[in-house]
């Protein structure tokens, strides 16, 4: 036995079929703008009506029961936002008064605006909501309901004129006119003209769905226009802080210059002033003590071990020069190191603009470009902290320079006093010269760190350069494993919605099943249990067969279908539930049989 409402919703799917059809062709023939008086439309709206009212829940309200489509289509307005004008126009129109009015306005309204199918599609979707309005056999609920969605995209062709708001549409009578559907000759006949317009139909419907996909990408490919435009701009932003500090650097070495150029003017000048002061203390020791020639001797002695001093000192003073021309050249270094990463930064600049056009043309790329990118920026990000360990160098050995500077003035304080005390300067000084020996040495062995070091740091670019290659083999190889996982996902996804489709069926056939078997037994023992049985006249029960009293208001008849017997409503109190029935019967206490209540005209 088929399924009364599977053979409803095929019947509403037919009949949807055809009044489509018939609209969008008599359209083209009549012309493609449609008023309200248009027979077909005015089919249309009364098949619709039908399919939107198959399967819906009837709810209670204050004077009556109420079965109206409103109530779903109200539902769009939270799932689509375009649709809330709708809505509110239809709320604000002043002759609608009852729900199935405004639901008639809103189908009419929604056939204007060429979006009927979308509105509806939303709700298809959300099943779980329309399960409060709908049964779970409705037409919207089923596969039937996704069909007629997909047959309303047909209806954009046609452009509808219709006026809502002088129609009287809270009263109209919705019967579907089947004469309006028969064949005949001329119908036959224009078979070719029905499929070239069909043709015509779905190469319009097939350009739509590529203008969506268009738009949709055109979109995407905004969005990622707009973030490259963004890193662009940050790197630009980094490319001026880069320089920044490029003339900072170039303002310190100058500083450094000058500094330097300072120092050797004030070495030259306090010599010479010494010189001055020595032949002057001379030309005194000769005019005054003429016989102090072994003094004078002694006196030309330590001033030529002064002297044998000075031209160290002045040696030291060469050395420290060529360690501050070593700085400069460690300087200038920097500067290829800085102008070298300024030309990474414009080569990636230009592969920026050759990433910018390969996206207008190729959208696939992009995920090897930023790729790229990134561990660009990486390598970027390891040259600034290798530069900044540099310029940390290069401030240990300023601090390095200061302290020979201050090693220089406390010399130059002790050669003023030299004047005073000879033979303690000679002792001091060889302390110190000394000690700067030691410095020297340590100076050297520093410059041999460093060299060894700029060695090491060579190497460890060599291997991360060889590291950078080896991960970009590897995130070709992720890339291509994502692609097929998502292959494998998708087919994945395929298969459990196809399986809980299967499911959803056999579920809702052993419902169907269960139901019809319990249907069946129930008219099976409603069937034995009134073979054979021969109902009592009202005039002859008079007496209850138990309890032997009269029936009366109070003591009602109940008649047992298997053994004939009347009982009253004392005695026969046993009540038992059935699972077809909504309330709990009576049973006789003699055969255990389902009793009926009788009436008649003399006692209830």
């Amino acid at each position: 036995v088929k399924d009364p409402t599977a053979v409803e919703r095929a019947n509403l799917l037919n009949m949807a079929k055809l009044s489509i059809k018939g609209l969008i062709e008599s359209a083209l023939s009549f012309g493609r703008t449609l008023d309200s008086d248009y027979p077909p439309l005015q089919q249309f709206f009364v098949v619709m009506e039908h399919c939107l009212k198959h399967g819906l829940k009837v709810r209670k309200s204050f004077l009556s029961y109420n079965k109206t489509i409103w109530g779903p289509l109200e539902l769009v307005e939270k799932l689509y936002p375009e649709a809330e004008e709708i809505a509110a126009s239809v709320r604000d129109l002043p002759g609608l008064k009852t729900p199935l009015g405004r639901a008639r306005a809103w189908l009419r309204l929604a056939l204007m605006q060429k979006k009927m199918a979308d509105y509806l599609r939303c709700l298809i979707i959300q099943r779980d909501l329309l399960s409060e309005f709908y049964e779970y056999h409705a037409l919207m609920m089923e596969e039937e309901g996704a069909v007629i969605v997909g047959l309303l995209v047909g209806l954009n062709v046609i452009d509808a004129n219709l006026c809502v708001k002088g129609e009287d549409l809270d009263s109209q009578v919705g019967v579907i006119d089947f004469s309006v559907y028969l064949k005949s000759d001329d119908d036959i006949g224009g078979k070719e003209r029905n499929v070239q317009i069909a043709a015509i139909l779905d190469q319009k419907n097939y350009v739509e769905e590529l203008n969506r996909q268009l738009n949709s990408t055109v979109s995407s490919l905004h969005a990622r226009v707009d973030s490259l435009e963004k890193s662009n701009t940050k790197l630009i932003e980094e490319l001026a802080i880069a320089k920044n500090n490029i003339i900072k650097l170039q303002e310190e070495n100058h500083q450094l210059r000058s500094e330097n150029t300072l120092i050797l003017m004030k070495t030259q000048h306090h010599l010479e002033a010494t010189k001055v002061d020595v032949e002057a203390e001379l030309q005194t020791y000769k005019h005054s003590r003429q016989g102090l020639d072994e003094m004078y001797n002694e006196a030309r002695r330590q001033l030529r071990e002064e002297a044998q001093l000075r031209q160290d000192m002045e040696n030291e003073l060469v050395v420290q020069v060529s360690m501050k021309h070593e700085i400069e050249l460690a300087m200038k270094l920097l500067e290829k190191d800085i102008h070298e990463k300024q030309d990474t930064l414009i080569g990636l600049r230009q592969q920026l603009d050759e990433v910018k056009a390969i996206n207008v043309e190729m959208y696939q790329k992009l995920q090897v470009s930023e790729d790229a990118m990134k561990e660009k920026n990486e390598i970027i990000s390891r040259l600034e902290d290798k530069t900044n360990q540099i310029n940390a160098t290069m401030k240990q050995l300023e601090q390095r320079l200061q302290q020979a500077e201050k090693a220089q003035m406390e010399a130059e304080a002790e050669d003023e006093k030299l004047k005073q005390e000879y033979v303690n300067k000679s002792e001091n000084l060889q302390n110190e010269f000394s000690q700067k020996e030691k410095q020297l040495l340590q100076l050297e062995t520093d410059l041999k760190i460093e060299k060894e070091w700029r060695q090491t740091l060579e190497d460890d670019l060599q291997k991360e350069k060889e590291t950078v290659s080896h991960l970009r083999t590897e995130t070709q190889e992720i890339v291509n494993l994502k692609k097929e996982f998502f292959k494998v996902q998708e087919k994945n996804k395929q298969l459990k919605s196809i399986c809980e489709d299967q499911e959803a069926a056999l579920q809702e056939l052993a419902s169907k099943l269960s139901e019809s078997k319990l249907k069946i037994e129930d008219i099976k023992e409603a069937n034995k249990a009134l073979q054979g049985q021969v109902w009592l006249k009202d005039k002859e029960a008079t007496h209850c067969k138990l309890c032997e009293k009269e029936f009366s208001l109070s003591k009602r008849k109940h008649h047992c279908r298997n053994c004939g017997e009347i009982f009253c409503n004392a005695c026969s109190d046993n009540e038992l539930p059935l699972p077809s029935s909504p309330k709990p019967v009576r049973v006789c206490d003699s055969c255990h049989a389902i009793l009926i209540q009788r009436c008649s005209s003399n006692v209830p």
